[in-house]
């Protein structure tokens, strides 16, 4: 929001240039996410501390081979705003985890932005088979390592059904829509530490939606992370809902909208102002 940017190069050895004792490949992915790398940062002025970068390569290979997932995070870099540094790059990346095979089919990332909790960061993967399903491919940055999670609902899901959430109690969230249905879900860890889903609530949403019996189906576009907001779409119409008091605030129209990332705005009053960047 700036201006300024920083570059990074590709890890090679995450991705399509990931060499595997298999068959070669027919296609590749890949997504990423910045992170802050600030423990315990509530986030309101971190823009110009350590950040990292966490990227996750996805490889189908041929011949029944299945299909591969790496990934790895960038080494914590601050970023120097004091000068323009469109030309610096970042290429400091960590040792890669070791691959994850996820089976005879070959997913995709989903379009919303994936979730970031307890050093874990969390992506739903939609593949297709006779129709649309998901899976939940967790990246551990503290262990390094791959694993999956079968989401609380059996598939198929429509897309834009399903989400991730990060919730207010820290744990991970799961929000589903069928129709005019929310059914949320959270995933704790019990005593014997082992992790599981637990439903936190059905809400039937036709006594609470903006407009009465609604033609077209909601779609799941986004979410606050950290609360129990999150963003849908009606048509063309896009709406924030709290899901503790069912409060509706209708944001805008917008066409062919996939997903929405909310951001915080600051102002942090110590900040030196570049002469750059002051208003002309």
């Amino acid at each position: 929001m700036t201006g300024r940017r920083r570059e990074l190069d590709q890890p090679s050895q995450v991705g399509s240039s990931f060499e595997l004792d298999q068959p070669s490949q027919v296609g590749s992915s890949y997504g990423a996410a910045v992170l802050c790398a600030v423990a315990g940062c509530d986030h309101r002025a971190c823009h110009a501390g350590p950040f990292q970068v966490a990227y996750i390569g996805i490889d189908a290979i041929e011949e029944d081979g299945g299909c591969f997932v790496s990934a790895c995070v960038s080494l914590p870099m601050t970023a120097d705003w004091s000068k323009p540094c469109s030309h610096s790059r970042l290429d400091k990346w960590g040792e890669p985890c070791s691959a994850l095979h996820v089976g005879g089919y070959t997913p995709s990332w989903d379009e919303m932005a994936p979730v970031f909790v307890e050093g874990a960061l969390y992506v739903n993967l939609v593949y297709y088979q006779e129709d649309y399903h998901i899976v939940i491919l967790k990246y551990d940055l503290v262990s390094n390592c791959l694993s999956l999670i079968d989401p609380p609902l059996a598939g198929p899901f429509n897309l834009n059904a399903a989400s991730l959430m990060a919730m207010d109690d820290n744990s991970l969230g799961f929000a589903h829509v069928d129709k005019v249905t929310l059914q949320l879900w959270s995933r704790q860890t019990g005593s014997d530490g082992i992790a599981s889903w637990t439903q936190r609530s059905v809400i039937n949403l036709n006594n609470h939606l903006p407009i009465q019996n609604p033609n077209e189906r909601l779609r799941l576009i986004g979410s606050v992370e950290g609360s129990d907001t999150i963003f849908v779409t009606m048509g063309l119409d896009i709406y924030e809902l709290n899901l503790k008091t069912f409060r509706w605030k209708k944001l805008q129209k917008r066409e062919k909208l996939l997903g929405l990332i909310p951001y915080m705005s600051f102002y942090h009053p110590q900040e030196r102002v570049i002469p750059g960047d002051a208003a002309q």
